[in-house]
Parts: structure tokens; sequence; C-alpha cells
């Protein structure tokens, strides 16, 4: 999936993060967040965004928007770029189809062996337990 085409439905805010910086952290907003709304994208298909809403459910608030925030870098253009890129990787994993389940050939072993088998493994185990008489 080209997730480029989902940048135009982007929005960001800016906010002061906190941490290093001294000064400059009190006077610059250099915190991004993202904000994209996964029920009025138009880019996305009703499955795809059933599968967003399925496996990114715990970064998409009540309004159906899903939020990140980037304050890693000292520069707003910087987090910016990161929270893009988190975004990208996070929608292409959540979009993708789960993996086909591989069905499993029964045993070949002869039934009676296995229930056997069992029994003993059974009996074994139940030989550890205290007797009470």
């Amino acid at each position: 999936m080209d997730t480029k085409s989902l940048h135009i439905e982007l929005q960001f805010r800016t906010s002061r993060s906190s941490g290093a910086g001294g000064q400059h952290v009190n006077k610059v907003s250099t915190q991004v967040e993202l904000l994209f709304d996964v029920e009025a994208s138009a880019f996305l298909s009703d499955t795809q965004k059933a599968r967003v809403r399925k496996n990114l459910k715990n970064r998409i608030n009540r309004d159906g928007i899903l939020q990140l925030r980037c304050s890693s870098s000292r520069s707003q253009h910087r987090n910016k770029q990161l929270v893009i890129q988190h975004f990208d990787e996070l929608i292409a994993k959540a979009v993708q189809a789960p993996p086909k389940r591989k069905k499993v050939k029964a045993r070949q072993a002869d039934p009676a062996t296995r229930l056997r088998k069992k029994k003993q493994h059974s009996e074994k185990k139940a030989m550890r337990k205290k007797v009470f008489i």
C-alpha cells in the first residue's frame, strides 16, 4: 500500500516539548502530534479501515482519530519527519491481511498406540499424588 497518498489527510499540532534543551524548550514548540481520521479517509477501503481500527485500537480515540506524538528531537521539522515515518510503518503493518492458516495433517500414527501412551502418561502423573487412606 502506498502511504504517501495518505499524507494529504494528516493534520499536525505542535506544543512545547519536555526534556533537555534548557531555555530553548521553554520557548519553542518542538513536539509534533499527528492526527489522522480513520473513518473519513478517502484512501483506505472499508476492509483496511476495519483492520486499522482493530490493530491500532489502543491508539485511536473515541472520535476515531489516530494520534501519534514525537518529541525526541529538538527540531520541530525533524520530529514531524519522525512521526510521519512512524505513521507510515504503523499503517502499512496494520492494513496487511493476516496470513492464511495452514491446516495440519492428521497423525499417521496408530490411534490406539497414541491413546495407550496417553493413558500411561496419565497413570504416571496420578502415581505422584498423595494417597489418602
